[in-house]
């Protein structure tokens, strides 16, 4: 019994990653046919893609009534962000932290964090209220970054659509991005099915709470797109491509997934979530200030003083 659910849990991982990356091409696709411009799209749909498969799940938990999956899908899918990707990135390669980031991006995430920890203490409930909020303040974030991405790159891409150049340098066919981003969401929905069913099973057969299953098997499998895309630019030397996605994920995994899914259903919130779990996730964001604030640099030594305290917040959740 306990082999078939983790056996649903890696099929609908394997779904998953292949629904998203199929949605992610795709859109990418439809994006270059509308003449939207690379900035944009980095932005938006490629940034966001890596986040589809905590969107997908948590919204599927949420909806069939498994709140304690949907939130600790969303709150260990950042601390796996913060903590676990960072931390193993910057082992591998010290990542310089753009002034955009430090000034902009790490301080929205941080107002994020405590605005949606408020949402959870109040009434220990995200209703409906307040995931309209969180999704205003998400296109309100999504509508900044991209003003200043089309001010910092407007020439470029004004060379590249005169030259006729899109992302990848060609214009693929509509129909073929049509369907690539409809199958890609029917992998994730049967995907996000599969999570959900099989997590909540071994949650049952092994006897431990959904939370603590949402909070490491669901968010870890989740975050899986977040380790490899950031771990794969680090060592192609795109630093800021690795340390922005994990930045960016992290934003939209609070905003969009639980505005998305309250507004579904309202999230009833387990009180060790209030206890322990969103600290943890407030700590390891805080711990950043210096290596993002001063030093402009997530350093070897930071990197492993981020996977010591990793390992330390799963010690205690066990």
């Amino acid at each position: 019994m306990i082999l078939g659910d983790v056996l649903l849990i890696v099929g609908g991982l394997v779904l998953l990653v292949a629904g998203g990356e199929i949605l992610v091409r795709g859109s990418v696709g439809l994006a270059v046919r509308l003449r939207v411009t690379p900035a944009v799209i980095g932005l938006t749909v490629v940034s966001a893609g890596t986040s589809f498969p905590e969107l997908v799940v948590s919204v599927v938990a949420a909806f069939r009534g498994s709140p304690d999956v949907a939130i600790g899908n969303v709150v260990g899918s950042n601390i796996f962000n913060l903590a676990l990707v960072l931390g193993v990135c910057a082992v591998v390669v010290p990542l310089p932290v753009e002034s955009k980031t430090a000034r902009f991006e790490w301080p929205f995430l941080v107002l994020a964090t405590a605005v949606t920890m408020l949402f959870m203490a109040t009434g220990r409930m995200i209703g409906r209220p307040e995931g309209a909020v969180l999704l205003v303040a998400l296109a309100a974030f999504t509508w900044a970054m991209v003003r200043l991405a089309r001010r910092d790159v407007a020439r470029q891409e004004a060379a590249d659509r005169e030259a006729g150049v899109g992302p990848g340098g060609e214009h693929p066919g509509l129909p073929r991005q049509v369907i690539l981003v409809a199958g890609g969401l029917v992998l994730l929905l049967i995907g996000g099915n599969l999570i959900v069913d099989g997590a909540t099973a071994l949650a049952r057969a092994v006897g431990i709470s959904e939370r603590v299953v949402g909070l490491t098997v669901v968010a870890m499998g989740t975050s899986l797109p977040e380790l490899a895309s950031s771990l794969i630019a680090a060592l192609r030397g795109r630093t800021d491509v690795a340390v922005g996605n994990v930045i960016g994920s992290s934003i939209f995994n609070l905003l969009a997934i639980f505005g998305v899914g309250s507004l579904l259903r309202p999230l009833a919130v387990d009180p060790s979530f209030l206890a322990s779990d969103v600290w943890w996730m407030l700590g390891f964001t805080l711990v950043l200030a210096p290596a993002f604030v001063y030093g402009r640099r997530v350093r070897r030594w930071y990197g492993v003083g981020l996977l010591a305290v990793f390992a330390l917040y799963m010690v205690t959740l066990f």
